[in-house]
């Protein structure tokens, strides 16, 4: 059966208040904001919006509140020609929230409302939406729902790429050793790569062994490394102007996936993957400053 989706983004759409302060307060002390604002979010919408900006066929699966349809956020989608057939709608639900504090020195805390979200814990796996896809990928969201979808894809035969992201911790590790299983590429920040190799007792090699055959790490201004048959690539990190660094790493990942889903290989796809993210950093909000393929592909050559 022929596909017509090149990728499935699974987990969050959400708003995203970004916040800025100067610094983070203790325990009962309180901290100005400097600049606070609204935008479209959630891990999993981010990669399917840069996705199909980038001219990726996308469709996405979130729990969303009653009143989403009738959003800027969802007639955002449309206009991108996201396939959001089988979104989970959540009458009487509030869509999920996040806000993200961002201090001067550009280190992040977060605070998620799942609101809708929950409503994962008790829904079907989307098998139709899996079979009409070329690739899956496994965001912020439900760990379990995400391991679900997981073993169908896997036993779909599709490229399954996993990154857990900020909910890393909600994952008990019996867990995370299951979605890493099924999983083609995984995805990471220095941090959270580090945490997933102390959680599963492994090295990187060991951590390849399991499941994964490309392990993707980005390391913010210091760029990204990939591992992959026991080669090690290292791509430098475009050097330009950080407004907001919100939403970095889902570009990457939407940048990387459109590249390697279309036969590139794994250090074209990790340049064009930096590529994209630079453009997101240089405006605050995940999807405020999506650049076309053409944009990013010029950047990408005057770069590299």
């Amino acid at each position: 059966m022929a596909k017509n989706r090149d990728l499935l983004a699974i987990g969050h759409s959400a708003h995203d208040y970004i916040i800025r302060v100067p610094e983070f307060p203790k325990a009962n002390f309180s901290a100005p904001i400097t600049k606070m604002e609204t935008f479209n979010g959630g891990a999993a919408a981010n990669v399917a919006c840069v996705g199909a900006k980038l001219g990726l066929k996308t469709s996405l699966i979130s729990a969303v509140g009653g009143d989403f349809k009738k959003t800027e956020y969802y007639e955002h989608m449309q206009n991108l020609g996201i396939d959001t057939d089988s979104l989970i709608i959540v009458p009487g639900e509030a869509t999920p929230t996040a806000f993200v504090l961002t201090d001067d020195n550009d280190d992040q805390i977060s605070y998620f409302y799942w609101g809708a979200a929950r409503e994962f814990a008790e829904s079907k796996v989307p098998s139709s939406s899996i079979r009409n896809a070329e690739a899956i990928h496994l965001a912020t969201g439900d760990p379990n729902y995400n391991w679900k979808c997981s073993e169908e894809a896997k036993n779909e035969d599709l490229l399954v790429s996993f990154d857990p992201g900020q909910d890393l911790g909600m994952y008990e590790t019996k867990k995370l050793r299951d979605v890493i299983e099924n999983t083609s590429i995984l995805f990471g920040n220095h941090h959270e790569i580090e945490r997933i190799l102390v959680a599963l007792e492994v090295d990187l090699d060991g951590l390849r062994d399991l499941g994964p055959k490309i392990i993707v790490k980005t390391c913010g201004a210091n760029g990204s490394e990939i591992y992959s048959n026991e080669e090690k690539i290292k791509i430098d990190a475009i050097n330009t102007e950080v407004i907001d660094p919100t939403g970095a790493g889902d570009s990457y990942r939407a940048g990387f996936l459109s590249r390697f889903l279309n036969g590139e290989s794994l250090e074209e796809s990790a340049k064009f993957a930096s590529t994209v993210s630079s453009f997101i950093i240089e405006h605050r909000g995940c999807q405020t400053n999506m650049p076309t393929f053409d944009e990013a592909f010029e950047r990408m050559g005057e770069f590299y």
